[in-house]
């Protein structure tokens, strides 16, 4: 048994959240309200993320901190709580786990924002550099995040990335994004598990052609960008419904919270 960190509230059919790679699930935090009237929503940290233990390395082929792996931990954890299938959302990584989730036949409904694994060849590279930043950076302005978060200026430089408009941002959730991120003892597994990540759902989609499968993207996403990598997936997954959230960046919760609600609410496009 997988036992997760993880927030509950709400009522109605269960939706699992999952947050990306070096998050924690207070990522969703601007969802929540919107969710839980409707939802039995679970955000989770994910093994080795925000302040669930990390779990050791499998016993067999899968790779360590892969998508693969932490998709087997998640079910582990829904095995828990005695779930079956459930609606799962997911950002970044967390949206190629529950993209996983959903080919295995564990969701009802797949909504993943800017999912991992659909870069073109040597794009793994820029999302391995760009996450290694945000973490080297994180410890080494500990004690200074606090001071540095407190500032639109601060933001700006320090959440940019991620996020499309920093200066709006909650200081202190900041703050707590890049402890989380720095601090993550599943981070460098996950890390160097992107190097072998490919689109597989080209090849083994599994039962995500017989579910509602959302794929959002933010058009200002620098960290996976928009331009080339919704065209893949949209090339490998031709079944599900493909979302442009204009003017939102990698994380796209702050900047469209209703509408990114609503994309979980109503996986249909009801």
């Amino acid at each position: 048994m997988t036992s997760l960190t993880h927030d509950r509230r709400g009522s109605g059919p269960p939706l699992l959240l999952i947050h990306g790679i070096g998050s924690h699930w207070q990522v969703w935090n601007p969802l929540l309200p919107l969710l839980a009237p409707e939802r039995d929503v679970i955000a989770i940290d994910l093994p080795g993320f925000g302040t669930s233990p990390i779990w050791p390395p499998p016993a067999g082929a899968t790779i360590p901190g892969s998508v693969p792996h932490l998709a087997d931990l998640v079910e582990s954890f829904l095995d828990s709580l005695g779930l079956g299938e459930v609606e799962i959302g997911g950002s970044s990584m967390g949206g190629g786990i529950a993209l996983e989730l959903g080919r295995r036949g564990r969701a009802r409904a797949v909504t993943a924002f800017s999912p991992v694994g659909f870069w073109p060849p040597g794009g793994g590279r820029w999302v391995r550099l760009a996450v290694t930043v945000g973490h080297v950076a994180g410890r080494a302005l500990d004690p200074l995040l606090p001071r540095l978060m407190g500032s639109p200026a601060g933001r700006a430089a320090l959440c940019s990335l991620v996020y499309a408009h920093p200066s709006r941002l909650d200081p202190d959730e900041c703050v707590g994004a890049a402890r989380a991120l720095a601090g993550a003892p599943g981070f460098q597994a996950s890390r160097t598990a992107f190097r072998r990540l490919t689109p597989w759902a080209s090849t083994d989609p599994g039962a995500l052609p017989r579910i509602p499968v959302t794929i959002a993207w933010g058009t200002r996403d620098a960290v996976l960008p928009y331009r080339n990598q919704a065209l893949r997936a949209r090339a490998a997954l031709p079944t599900a419904r493909h979302v442009r959230l204009p003017g939102c960046g990698h994380l796209p919760f702050p900047d469209a919270p209703r509408h990114c609600a609503e994309l979980l609410l109503h996986p249909t496009g009801g």
